[in-house]
């Protein structure tokens, strides 16, 4: 640990944090990263149990959920203690499409890529009767196929999930499950055309319509200025 924060408990640390995020002027994304990143930088030598608290910390104690997926994720020793209990720790509350997508790219994907948890964890999110927890389990496919988490194509595990939630048609889980589709297509563009056909009137229209847009012209929606893979 940085020298200068050696002396203080992790719930001093998260009040030093929430100290600094208080006195932006402009609290933006970029800005709190900057904090974040300082930290992370300064808490690199630390115990995975000394940034486990601290997340736990941030996260219970003052609301920024995201500072504290991005402090685990950056921390490789704290990562790789992330496990089933610790997800369901973290999951908790998750309620919006940012915090879904935040939790889903940050911890479970990533973790669930590296073998931390099973696959049977995954896919118990699928039947659950909130559907942040549905999209949560699609959009942590796309760990397995994004090439900047390190994702090499996973076809059959990717599969899977979306086959549990290919009659979902609630709109949060249509918008992922087209997510989780399009990042498959750069791995495997043939089995994901034969999916849409294979579930042709039961994937949700716009499932349909955007992943075959990617298919033909790389695009999820052509007639549009191209963005960052989209949720």
């Amino acid at each position: 640990m940085n020298q200068a924060l050696n002396q203080y408990q992790p719930g001093e640390i998260a009040s030093k944090i929430d100290e600094e995020i208080r006195a932006l002027s402009l609290r933006n994304t970029p800005n709190v990263r900057a904090i974040r990143c300082k930290y992370s930088r300064m808490l690199k030598q630390s115990s995975p149990e000394f940034m486990l608290k601290l997340a736990r910390s941030l996260f219970k104690d003052y609301g920024y959920r995201w500072v504290a997926y991005e402090l685990l994720q950056g921390h490789r020793a704290a990562f790789e203690q992330i496990g089933e209990a610790e997800l369901e720790e973290f999951g908790h509350g998750i309620d919006s499409w940012w915090t879904v997508d935040a939790f889903a790219r940050t911890l479970s994907g990533p973790a669930w890529l590296n073998g931390q948890v099973p696959d049977e964890l995954i896919q118990h999110w699928t039947h659950s009767d909130d559907l942040w927890w549905r999209r949560a389990a699609l959009v942590s496919t796309v760990a397995l196929n994004l090439r900047s988490h390190g994702g090499q194509g996973d076809v059959e595990r990717t599969f899977k999930i979306c086959r549990l939630l290919v009659d979902d048609h609630e709109d949060m889980v249509v918008k992922a499950m087209s997510w989780a589709l399009r990042v498959l297509v750069i791995h495997d563009a043939e089995a994901v055309e034969g999916f849409l056909n294979d579930y042709d009137g039961v994937l949700a229209a716009r499932v349909q319509r955007e992943v075959r847009n990617k298919l033909i012209t790389g695009l999820k929606n052509p007639s549009q200025k191209q963005n960052p893979p989209s949720r």
